[in-house]
């Protein structure tokens, strides 16, 4: 199934971190903190948002920082993808 956003929306998913304290215990996923950098899996094509046009910045495999508690959550076929505005994005990862 393919998923595409509308408006100024985009499609991501997060970055899963395995964290481990420096004894080596390893901390099940209800303790951990929800990432904040995420890889972009479809973009939006923009459009007026309040009257203004918004053009996307991010592109279709980007990695980007995001707000902590931006966007909503969904899940197909198995996996877990967020769908969030462009004004959630902070950044965008240059390698």
């Amino acid at each position: 199934m393919r998923i595409k956003p509308i408006g100024d929306r985009i499609l991501i998913k997060y970055k899963e971190r395995e964290e481990v304290t420096k004894s080596g215990i390893v901390l099940p996923d209800t303790v951990k903190e929800k990432p904040q950098i995420a890889e972009v899996i479809e973009v939006g094509p923009g459009g007026i948002v309040d009257g203004e046009k918004v053009e996307m910045v991010v592109k279709k495999g980007d990695k980007i920082i995001v707000s902590k508690y931006a966007g909503t959550e969904i899940k197909i076929d198995g996996e877990e993808y967020t769908i969030i505005r462009q004004d959630d994005v902070l950044a965008i990862i240059e390698d």
